[in-house]
């Protein structure tokens, strides 16, 4: 059945990212409560992830608007730039973040003795600013003039005034796409020149922690068979095993969920406009939704899977849980 002959471009956007984004949105809010409410959590690195989490909730509420960029709309020339800007903005803060995570947390595993002593520690603003300032403004170079608007009006939408060449004026009405805002050159330097080597620079540190993680593994468990003095692996080392062979599929299974739907999306894009060939909008949509989707998942991998985190909402649940059944068995029972 197609889709695209169901619904129009823009309801089949927000019939997709409607509730994943009200679900990116609801789990970071329960994350940031969790770290806020807990003192024992404010400290530098929770401070990070927090920042993180700020960025992917941005990104939430910013997710059915990304997928618009590809369709044309009507709008003036600052419409259009901010309809095009502000979400690519929030993308690359929350990429960036993700890197600074990443990084905190690996530097931590590779060199503990020294991790007190980071800089990103000493200056916990200078390295805000870094993962905030450069994406703001790499996203603001259309707007300082590195777009295609003064070119022809290729869509046939232009509505309002015209120049005397026949091109758009500032203030018309005019065809609005990211094929206006944003120019080839742009887009391959931010797919190529930050987003991939993000992505990767992730990947490689993930590895390498794994790598440490079982090297570390192999010399407890060695060190463990010297004390008991046996040769043969004991139920400890089997756990112990286990656990990590469990974290090894947990992160294999959340690269392939996560980042392998954005990374086919974007090299599709990016073979299209090489092609200049119009393919299905359903098609683009659906990839377009997933993928962004898809990575926006990531830092609710990570706060979810750690229960201080969680634990405030987790005890607000089993409170709310308590009071409606003992309101069940004794709906007589007067709360004070």
């Amino acid at each position: 059945m197609d889709l695209g002959g169901l619904l129009s471009g823009e309801e089949l956007i927000y019939a997709i990212t409607i509730p994943l984004s009200t679900s990116i949105i609801l789990a970071n809010l329960i994350i940031i409560l969790g770290i806020v409410w807990n003192r024992q959590l404010h400290n530098t690195p929770n401070y990070f992830f927090l920042s993180l989490l700020v960025a992917d909730l941005c990104t939430g509420v910013a997710l059915p608007f990304i997928p618009l960029m590809a369709l044309n709309r009507e709008l003036s020339f600052s419409s259009c730039l901010i309809a095009h800007i502000f979400p690519n903005f929030l993308f690359l803060a929350f990429l960036f973040n993700l890197v600074m995570v990443h990084y905190e947390r690996y530097i931590c595993i590779l060199d503990p003795l020294h991790y007190g002593n980071l800089w990103m520690h000493r200056s916990f603003p200078l390295a805000l600013l870094i993962v905030w300032a450069p994406p703001l403004l790499y996203a603001c170079l259309p707007a300082l003039g590195w777009n295609n608007w003064a070119e022809p009006d290729w869509d046939g939408c232009c509505v309002g005034n015209q120049n005397v060449d026949g091109n758009c004026s500032a203030n018309s009405t005019a065809c609005c796409s990211y094929k206006r805002v944003f120019t080839n050159e742009f887009i391959y330097l931010e797919v190529y020149g930050l987003v991939l080597p993000a992505i990767l620079t992730i990947a490689g540190m993930t590895g390498r922690v794994l790598c440490i993680t079982k090297g570390q593994l192999r010399d407890i468990c060695r060190l463990h068979r010297s004390v008991e003095r046996g040769s043969k692996a004991s139920d400890r080392e089997q756990r112990l095993n286990l656990r990590y062979t469990r974290c090894v599929v947990a992160v294999s299974l959340t690269f392939l969920a996560c980042w392998v739907p954005y990374l086919i999306y974007m090299h599709v894009c990016i073979a299209f406009l090489l092609s200049e060939t119009k393919w299905n909008s359903t098609t683009h949509i659906i990839l377009s939704c997933t993928g962004n989707g898809s990575m926006a998942v990531v830092p609710m991998v990570l706060g979810l899977s750690n229960r201080e985190y969680t634990e405030p909402a987790s005890k607000l649940l089993r409170k709310i849980r308590d009071r409606v059944w003992r309101k069940v068995r004794d709906p007589n029972e007067v709360s004070v």
